[in-house]
């Protein structure tokens, strides 16, 4: 079990995230871009730099950073003058080394992002057995997207059945079906993302089409009737909150094995993490 995969955060005591008091382990990497995407650290798969501007105590006082940056992509302003001004980061010459994040004593630059193997994931999720053994919680995958750490999800899957752990998957559906069948065979819950089913809407505010998410979702129900699916839609202003899109996801899961629904709210509550990251937030002009 000595392989890895890049997590960008363990988020124990969930209640949120399938049956019972879960352990949420949450995998950088996912083939999508949605506009709303509350998590926007969990999108590349790899480490990276975010930095919060009001931790950083300025040049003056450390300065740090901009020692440690041998791309030279880190500049100093923002107070009374560049001697003792905020960091300022460069994003186009910024290769996330990592180097800035190491050296910060105020944790402004910091590394989302850890590897962390199969038993490290399980010795954290261990630490709450006692809350699922009385509640009938146990093991979440979330993103990011599951599906892209391939046989690593597979392999931690299997480690937590043989454990006895419940597990469930929270997943977009953009996959390789072969992984997901074999995901699937060590999941309790599945959390599948059907955001619409409109193909050119669908392309415009996710970066995807949707004709994979639909056949895999299709083909799950054909293969696994007896796992517990939970469809989950986030209702997003201008893309898919209207009657048209709620009747054709309603019709398309009507009469599907073990399959429920739930209608996720659209919130802003990501939209600092853009700034921390250097994006920009694409859902800025809509209404939260």
């Amino acid at each position: 079990m000595g392989e890895s995969a890049i997590v960008f955060n363990v988020q124990r005591y969930s209640l949120h995230d399938g049956p019972g008091i879960r352990t949420v382990v949450f995998f950088k990497g996912c083939p999508l871009r949605c506009r709303w995407c509350c998590n926007p650290e969990s999108q590349r798969p790899e480490r990276e730099v975010s930095y919060l501007s009001e931790k950083c105590i300025g040049k003056k006082a450390c300065g740090f950073c901009g020692d440690a940056c041998r791309r030279g992509a880190i500049f100093f302003g923002g107070f009374r003058s560049p001697e003792d001004g905020k960091a300022i980061i460069d994003r186009a010459l910024c290769d996330d080394c990592l180097s800035c994040a190491a050296v910060c004593p105020s944790k402004a630059i910091k590394v989302e992002g850890e590897a962390m193997t199969i038993s490290e994931i399980l010795d954290a999720v261990e630490k709450d057995g006692l809350f699922y053994d009385n509640g009938g919680g146990g093991l979440t995958v979330s993103g990011g997207e599951p599906l892209a750490q391939g046989s690593f999800l597979v392999d931690l899957l299997a480690a937590a059945k043989k454990m006895r752990i419940n597990t469930a998957m929270e997943t977009c559906g953009y996959g390789d079906y072969r992984t997901l069948c074999d995901a699937a065979s060590y999941l309790d819950t599945i959390m599948f993302d059907i955001k619409s089913l409109n193909a050119e809407r669908h392309v415009h505010y996710t970066g995807a089409s949707n004709d994979l998410i639909v056949s895999n979702f299709e083909s799950l129900c054909r293969d696994f009737p007896g796992l517990k699916k939970i469809v989950r839609t986030p209702f997003i202003p201008r893309f898919n909150d209207n009657v048209e899109e709620k009747r054709a996801i309603s019709g398309f899961l009507a009469g599907r094995p073990n399959v429920k629904f739930e209608a996720l709210a659209y919130h802003r509550f990501g939209e600092g993490k853009y700034r921390a990251l250097g994006r920009e937030y694409n859902m800025a002009e809509h209404e939260g």
